[in-house]
């Protein structure tokens, strides 16, 4: 079979999974709600989310436009030196690579926004109809995610035939995941914080109170944060995987003059977004399990299909089975640092236990707690990558020069493979989320809160599972996107006579050792520029909160009639973000560009290093320490250390502050 055939099965395979979009799409939208008062408040979500993500991509298109200009003038190789239709031809790469990823992050806002409202009330009539809701809400933004990623790669290498072109589609697609994450996160966390801090901390008003002037926009902001944010981090992800494995795919096939490797990239890929339609059009709640049990089980079943379905592909093509079992190792401990997640972040385990009883010794002990479990939870994830990496480089080794760190992109493509079923579990989250919220501003009753709350609680649960699996993804990515680097700088020597140029990176030589220390510091400071921007826009916020209550007479006491000005609030949290994502993204840019030019190839090479190492400990750290501060205060809510209003509670509160921060 030809590469060609392949890339074909892939296009079909993409076409299938929006089919599957559409039909949970109009499913979602067939379910009943009559509730006027849930409506309202849905279309205020709606309208917050929609018009946060429009000022966004307005500055993203700009921040597009310009970054292709310069590609166009400068990538491959300036344009006076070489060819422009290859400078045309990344550069419109480039601008494809952000216009699908917006186009997956809307299309996720919109099912998100209806399926919330649809959630909401489908609790009215049990636990297991307000699952299949907000699950197949979130299936929308997990097949258009997967099936975007897989058409675009396709397509783009269809029509040029250049894997250059395609890292220039990788690049885009990160560009805008950097500013729709930051951008995204920085909105949820100031909304989050300021309602938590005003709403329940001073007020001791319940989480979802309608008199909250920041009510609307926290829930505005699992949607831009959440949902656009995440799919778009996970659209990367995915992309840039396939990137570098299809780069380096191609570099082998030209030594041996068949396509076979980039064959495998294509029909692993596509194997891996048809077991995740599998997995979604199968996921069912049962009678005696919980919603949790029905995430990891469908997750478990998708995992499975692919394991089986590219074993079976393996043989019936006579691919490299080597290859394969590294696939799978990077599948396997994709599982792994989701069991290590969940055992951390899970409310019926000791860790949230010990935290919550912590908790009734004061703030300070909650958080302290809480730190430490968060650094613990790094270790699984980290060995596990570090395995995976070891395992899938020693397992290809001996299939020839540069099968090895092929053998590590193909980990990457293994672990991403179900990636479906990772971005329809992490949509689910907020969907559930608000319509937690929307239950309570409803008045729907305690029964419906009850129920909504064991679904926002196992969307926590999930969440810390599916967001430790997407940094241990991205963690080998960038690893095989190292390699990739080291065979397009190579290629590019050859093509100027100089022969390879790069076969590793000594950490001895002081040029990588200058990279390596200045990479290990960039996301420590991204992150705090992003923490300080999260603490100036809440700040804002929480004056507006106070303003309100002060000056509009009967919102506090909750007279009929009165209502907060919301869209205040809304307004505050999207002027910041946008305002506080440009230094950080800017920086993060301006610096990689200045150690490439005083230090060349071999500081870059470990810049990205220091960032790999550095990057992947701070992320799992504040996903999993976030993730049990919330489930540790949900935990005293239900009852546990003196339940709501309790100290233990409000220590908890403060500690859950901290988490959606970091």
């Amino acid at each position: 079979m030809t590469t060609l055939f392949f890339q074909m099965v892939s296009i079909i395979t993409a076409i299938l999974a929006f089919g599957l979009a559409y039909y949970f799409f109009q499913w979602v939208k067939k379910q009943p709600s009559s509730n006027p008062k849930i409506a309202h408040v849905g279309e205020l979500i709606r309208q917050g989310a929609n018009t946060f993500l429009a000022k966004e991509y307005k500055v993203l298109a700009k921040f597009a436009a310009a970054a292709a200009l310069l590609i166009f003038l400068f990538l491959p190789v300036p344009i006076w030196k070489g060819q422009w239709l290859m400078n045309l031809s990344m550069a419109l790469s480039y601008l494809a690579g952000t216009a699908f990823s917006a186009v997956a992050g809307k299309v996720g806002i919109q099912i998100a926004t209806i399926a919330n409202v649809k959630c909401s009330e489908a609790a009215t009539k049990g636990i297991r109809p307000s699952f299949m809701t907000g699950f197949r809400g979130g299936a929308v933004m997990g097949m258009a995610v997967v099936g975007s990623s897989l058409l675009g790669v396709t397509l783009v290498l269809l029509i040029t035939g250049d894997t250059t072109s395609l890292l220039g589609f990788s690049f885009g697609a990160s560009s805008l995941a950097l500013f729709a994450k930051a951008g995204g996160g920085i909105f949820t966390k100031t909304a989050d914080i300021s309602a938590d801090l005003v709403g329940k901390v001073e007020l001791g008003i319940p989480e979802d109170d309608p008199r909250n002037p920041a009510v609307i926009a926290d829930n505005v902001g699992d949607n831009v944060g959440d949902v656009a944010g995440m799919g778009a981090d996970l659209f990367d992800s995915n992309v840039a995987s396939m990137a570098a494995a299809l780069v380096m795919a191609a570099s082998l096939d030209k030594a041996t003059g068949h396509g076979i490797n980039s064959s495998m990239v294509f029909c692993y890929a596509a194997i891996g977004l048809l077991a995740s339609m599998i997995g979604v059009a199968t996921a069912r709640m049962g009678k005696k399990g919980g919603p949790t049990k029905a995430l990891n089980t469908s997750t478990y079943v998708t995992t499975g299909i692919f394991a089986v379905l590219t074993a079976l592909a393996t043989w019936l093509f006579q691919f490299e089975w080597r290859i394969w079992c590294a696939s799978v190792v990077g599948l396997l401990v994709g599982v792994v640092i989701g069991f290590a997640s969940d055992y951390f972040t899970d409310d019926t385990k000791k860790p949230v236990h010990y935290v919550a009883n912590a908790s009734k010794s004061g703030p300070a002990f909650t958080i302290l707690s809480g730190i430490s479990y968060g650094f613990m939870s790094t270790l699984p994830a980290m060995v596990g990558i570090a395995v995976s990496a070891l395992a899938a480089y020693k397992l290809c080794e001996p299939l020839g020069e540069g099968y090895a760190m092929f053998g590590i992109s193909m980990a990457a493509v293994g672990m991403l493979s179900i990636v479906g079923m990772i971005v329809s579990n992490d949509a689910y989250g907020p969907i559930v989320d608000n319509a937690r919220g929307m239950a309570e501003m409803g008045d729907l009753g305690d029964e419906v809160l009850d129920i909504t709350d064991a679904l926002d609680s196992a969307g926590n649960t999930v969440k810390a599972v599916t967001k430790g699996f997407a940094i241990g993804a991205a963690g080998l990515t960038v690893i095989a996107l190292l390699g990739a680097f080291i065979s397009e700088v190579n290629s590019a020597a050859s093509e100027l006579g100089m022969g390879t140029v790069l076969t590793g990176f000594d950490v001895i030589n002081p040029v990588v050792f200058f990279g390596l220390l200045i990479g290990a510091a960039i996301p420590a400071v991204f992150s705090a520029m992003l923490m300080l921007g999260v603490d100036r826009n809440a700040q804002r916020m929480v004056s507006e909160i106070h303003r309100q209550f002060k000056e509009i007479v009967g919102l506090k006491e909750g007279k009929p009639g009165v209502t907060p000005e919301y869209d205040k609030c809304i307004e505050i949290a999207t002027h910041g973000a946008i305002r506080e994502l440009i230094p950080a993204g800017l920086m993060s840019i301006i610096v990689t560009l200045l150690v490439g030019f005083i230090g060349g190839v071999q500081a870059i090479g470990g810049f990205l290093t220091g960032n790999i190492v550095s990057g992947l400990l701070l992320a799992l750290f504040m996903s999993n320490s976030g993730g049990l501060w919330d489930n540790t205060k949900k935990y005293i809510e239900s009852g546990q250390h003196g339940g709501k209003g309790s100290d233990a509670h409000k220590a908890a509160v403060v500690g859950d502050t901290v988490g959606r921060s970091i």
